[in-house]
């Protein structure tokens, strides 16, 4: 038999319950998932899973500062309503 230890860890009861049904309608107890994670976290050498701030990337902040500059743009053309908008499109 394996050796084994206990150890504690504080996670929101919510949290907790729902990850415990989750884990057992696919055929697992809490323990072994965790258990799952910790292995897996040993074969890759880290988290298994992408650990990140969520940023955007290069070209959402290109499209996000062209469209701060167009919002105080009052050069640009500007429509009351979506029709508006895709009748001008369709020309």
């Amino acid at each position: 038999m394996a050796n084994t230890t206990n150890f504690s860890v504080r996670v929101d009861s919510d949290i907790k319950k729902q990850c415990e049904s989750l884990y057992s309608e696919l055929g697992f107890n809490l323990t072994t998932a965790i258990n799952v994670f910790l292995r897996q976290s040993l074969r890759v050498g880290g988290f298994p899973f992408d650990v990140r701030l969520d940023q955007p990337n290069r070209e959402t902040v290109a499209a996000m500062l062209e469209a701060e500059r167009i919002a105080h743009d009052s050069s640009v053309k500007r429509y009351s309503d979506v029709e508006e908008a895709l009748r001008e499109l369709k020309r």
